[in-house]
């Protein structure tokens, strides 16, 4: 019975032994392995040594325990929006949306690292994005921003992407998402509409003048030319086309009184006539 026993003490001995190795193997290799998952980069930091200047593509890779740090970059694109005011030329408060799509260079990751950490664009690009726009905006006039925006966009889009790539930082796509002025602006505008209009009106006033003028001198030239061809032709012919038309417009005026209901013919002897105008009611 002890010979029994002392063999299964020594038989958990052994496979406790085992169970520890075991264990103290498979902590040794989780802390010796790290993955890198698709579409990131590992930067690796060594006690030693520092930053390394390589970097780690995807996969399973091994690493000194203790000794060195995976730091894992996701270098797919990313979207950013970040608002600014800026004042445009004419001094116009302007209110622009900025959205850019950024992703880290792969080539530059342990100096990223470096310099500016893991949250690289979140440092840089806000106050890149800031700088650009103001300085794009302040050479344009507010209304140029609307009938030059594809002009605009370019120049943002440009210098944005030169600035970024001071800090290893690639722009895939940069464009003005949103675009708005302040109530001054709109005030502005709505002063430069009365103030055409009024300008409409008074060309219109003035071309108006011209024409009345010219047609007053028209007729005047055309009641001047009238009246040389009557004296003309009085003096050629006599007044009798002057007591021929006299005596057609007596004739009218005659018709004209015949027909009224309150006027009446009454003789008055031989120094004339006498036409009195009476209310038909009495």
């Amino acid at each position: 019975m002890a010979g029994g026993g002392q063999a299964a003490v020594s038989f958990l001995t052994r496979i406790a032994k085992v169970a520890a190795g075991i264990g103290v193997a498979a902590s040794a290799a989780s802390t010796s392995l790290y993955t890198v998952d698709g579409g990131e980069r590992a930067v690796i930091f060594d006690r030693m040594r520092g930053v390394l200047p390589g970097t780690e593509s995807e996969g399973t890779h091994f690493r000194v325990p203790f000794l060195q740090k995976p730091f894992i970059f996701d270098i797919r694109t990313r979207p950013h929006s970040f608002a600014s005011t800026s004042g445009t030329k004419d001094l116009q408060m302007v209110s622009l949306t900025l959205r850019v799509l950024s992703r880290p260079d792969v080539d530059h990751l342990p100096e990223i690292f470096t310099s500016l950490g893991l949250e690289y664009d979140e440092k840089v690009l806000p106050s890149i994005g800031n700088e650009v726009l103001k300085a794009v905006v302040a050479q344009f006039n507010a209304d140029q921003l609307l009938t030059e925006r594809p002009h605009v966009s370019a120049l943002v889009r440009e210098s944005l992407t030169q600035r970024a790539r001071e800090f290893n930082i690639v722009l895939d796509d940069v464009a003005i998402t949103h675009l708005a002025y302040g109530p001054e602006f709109a005030q502005a505008v709505e002063k430069k509409q009365v103030a055409q209009q009024e300008a409409e009106r008074s060309r219109f006033l003035v071309a108006r003048a011209e024409q009345e003028r010219r047609a007053a001198i028209v007729r005047a030239e055309g009641e001047s030319e009238a009246a040389r061809l009557i004296s003309e032709a009085t003096t050629t012919a006599g007044n009798g086309l002057i007591e021929l038309r006299r005596i057609e417009a007596a004739k009218e005026i005659a018709g004209v009184l015949a027909r009224s209901p309150n006027v009446s013919y009454i003789p008055a002897g031989d120094n004339g006539q006498m036409l009195l105008g009476l209310n038909a009611a009495r």
